[in-house]
This record gives structure tokens, C-alpha cells and sequence, in this order.
């Protein structure tokens, strides 16, 4: 895995943050490829009237298998480059190569 894929997404705690740049007005929703650090996501809605943030929530939420209410977009409202945080997603898509976070459970005393 090199630097960028490994750098386009972090966990804090169960919320998983994404980096990623996005691609309205594409043929097809779906994730392509990770570069500069971030995600490229193409969804099928156009930049307008907020339009294309609402389909990308609804395509990410449908992917991590997660209520539309635990996407949220963070910055880039107006941009194509965006950080979203998925609160305690059930699933994660292969295409992506994460994996959850290794918690260690300390010993009771």
C-alpha cells in the first residue's frame, strides 16, 4: 500500500474520516482511484443546489451500511474536495483496502 492510500482516511475513536475528491455529473456512482491522499468519488448527481452532496451522502451511507444522519460532510460543502466523517460504519467496501481499527482491551484488575 503506498503513502497516499494509506494517508486518505483515519479513524478517530468509531467515526471513520475520508479524504476525497469528488466527481460530479459522472456516468456512474463508485470510488476510482486514490491519489494526492484522497479518495476519488464519482456519483451521477450535477454540482447544483447541493444536489451532489446529497446523493454522495445517500451513496455512502448505501456503501458502509450506515443511516444517512452518520455522514457527514466536515469541509468542502462548496468544493470537489471534501472530508467526510461515516459514524460507526457496519461495513466496509473492499475497493477501499480499510480496515478497522486493532483496539486492545486492557486487563481488568
Amino acid at each position: 500500500m503506498s503513502n497516499n492510500e494509506e494517508n486518505y482516511y483515519t479513524w478517530h475513536a468509531r467515526n471513520l474520516i475520508l479524504n476525497c475528491r469528488l466527481q460530479p455529473k459522472a456516468s456512474e456512482d463508485g470510488f476510482a482511484e486514490i491519489s494526492a491522499g484522497r479518495i476519488k468519488i464519482r456519483i451521477t448527481a450535477p454540482p447544483i443546489d447541493g444536489k451532489a452532496n446529497k446523493h454522495l451522502i445517500r451513496f455512502l451511507a448505501r456503501q458502509f451500511k450506515v443511516p444517512q444522519d452518520n455522514v457527514t460532510i466536515m469541509s468542502g460543502d462548496n468544493s470537489r474536495q471534501k472530508r467526510i466523517q461515516i459514524t460507526d460504519p457496519q461495513c466496509l467496501p473492499v475497493d477501499l483496502k480499510i480496515t478497522f481499527p486493532v483496539t486492545v482491551e486492557h486487563p481488568r484488575r
